[in-house]
């Protein structure tokens, strides 16, 4: 079974090796370098009355993904971004819609009105998912260069809360 929690500084380590997994296969994230626990810890403290962090796990606790919202300086205040992240060969199983579902809850409670997602045009997956999610298309980032200089396209997605 899946259960979805707010996240916490102790899930930091975990949440690094699933990124940096993901970051390792490449083609999904535009995060190219190593990340720490440091940069999780870091993240959840920066303005924690505006974010939201959730972690999807087993019952014996074995983190398979997570998910946050968070201000972003190219959203109006209304708005909040949102990012994804999967144990990589544990996707399908459910562990983003339980994800969404508590990100979801958690935003309208906070009083934003709307969440952006900000996706590799090349990520079929992860289009795919925020598309499943009623996440519409409202914009994108030609041309946009990641750290080690690969050159992508990005779609903005929009999700209006109720």
């Amino acid at each position: 079974m899946i259960t979805v929690r707010p996240a916490h500084a102790l899930d930091a380590r975990e949440m690094a090796e699933i990124l940096n997994a993901i970051i390792a296969i490449g083609g999904t994230t535009a995060m190219t370098g190593d990340i720490d626990a440091a940069y999780f810890v870091n993240r959840m403290q920066t303005a924690p009355e505006a974010s939201a962090w959730h972690v999807a796990e087993t019952d014996a606790g074995e983190i398979l993904g997570f998910q946050w919202i968070a201000p972003h300086d190219g959203l109006p205040p209304e708005a909040v971004d949102i990012a994804t992240f999967a144990k990589p060969g544990r996707q399908g199983l459910g562990i983003g819609s339980k994800l969404f579902e508590a990100t979801r809850a958690a935003a309208a409670r906070m009083g934003y009105a709307w969440i952006n997602a900000n996706i590799r045009a090349d990520n079929a997956g992860g289009l795919a998912y925020y598309q499943s999610r009623g996440f519409e298309d409202h914009g994108r980032i030609a041309g946009y260069r990641m750290d080690d200089g690969t050159i992508v396209d990005k779609i903005l997605k929009r999700f209006d809360l109720p």
